[in-house]
């Protein structure tokens, strides 16, 4: 599988290889503060922000090469929690390996400042479908974000991704799994996804149509994210 963003610094051509770390489905990876640089090289990732409440919110999940524990490199303290929604296999680097591999090739540097760059705007446009579209358009939006993320194209036009539960969308899009349940069903009766146990099926052009026949822009879901792997 492709990284969702194609860019030409890429960090995982500067990244020397490290011993994967194997972690069953549901275990959690790290709860405080990210102890280091992660590679996913098998499965998913959800990394939640943890509120001093106890609420969480999803900042990212991350497919196969994606990386994640980037708040690691920035002495970011606290508030984190990562969970292999799947068996995973991980690589790790501690923050001190990081700066070493930066003063041996500078291009590690630039590709890690633009993980963040893109991380950064992936939650500014998140939060702002929050604040200004009601319930059914941020759960398409937030399919649309998903599929293009951890998908691959089909014959069908379709970007298919493993199963995620109602409750993982539901912390995605920011509401209840009761809501995302229902609006998952009445997406199903349009066309616009197809699901299983063990994938979901999205037709973003589709999708897409149906939210600009709403009057919605959406120049930032296609710009900000790749339009699909292959």
């Amino acid at each position: 599988m492709v990284k969702p963003y194609n860019h030409p610094n890429d960090a995982l051509n500067y990244l020397p290889r490290r011993p994967l770390n194997e972690y069953a489905k549901g275990d959690i990876i790290y709860s405080g503060s990210s102890p280091a640089l992660y590679l996913v090289a098998a499965g998913r990732v959800k990394v939640t922000s943890v509120a001093s409440d106890g609420l969480e919110a999803i900042i990212q999940i991350v497919p196969p090469e994606g990386l994640f524990g980037t708040s690691s490199l920035v002495n970011h303290h606290g508030g984190e929690r990562a969970v292999a929604l799947d068996r995973v296999q991980l690589m790790a680097w501690k923050p001190a390996e990081i700066e070493q591999q930066i003063e041996r090739e500078p291009r590690l540097g630039l590709a890690l400042m633009e993980e963040l760059v893109i991380a950064s705007m992936d939650m500014e446009e998140r939060m702002q479908a929050m604040a200004s579209y009601k319930t059914p358009q941020r759960v398409m939006l937030s399919l649309l974000q998903l599929a293009r993320t951890l998908g691959e194209n089909q014959p069908d036009g379709a970007i298919r991704m493993a199963s995620l539960t109602h409750n993982v969308i539901a912390e995605h899009v920011g509401t209840s799994r009761e809501i995302v349940s229902s609006q998952m069903s009445h997406l199903r009766r349009l066309g616009l996804v197809r699901y299983s146990r063990k994938h979901i099926d999205v037709y973003c052009d589709a999708m897409e149509e149906t939210l600009r026949s709403n009057g919605m822009a959406l120049r930032t879901i296609r710009e900000g994210t790749a339009a699909g792997r292959n």
